[in-house]
């Protein structure tokens, strides 16, 4: 009996890793804060220039 219950667990174990990873990802990726303040400050000069013309 233990023996067959292990083996089960294992095989469902896998079968939950492999439907994981097909399962569409809910998360955005993750963004480094000095990289959100470069791109908050690649976005106002941008605005600044559109602004100006």
């Amino acid at each position: 009996m233990n023996r067959r219950k292990k083996l089960n667990q294992i095989l469902k174990a896998n079968a939950k890793k492999a439907s994981a990873k097909l399962a569409p990802k809910s998360k955005d990726k993750y963004i480094s804060k000095a990289d959100r303040a470069k791109l908050e400050a690649e976005g106002g000069q941008e605005t600044v220039v559109s602004s100006e013309s």
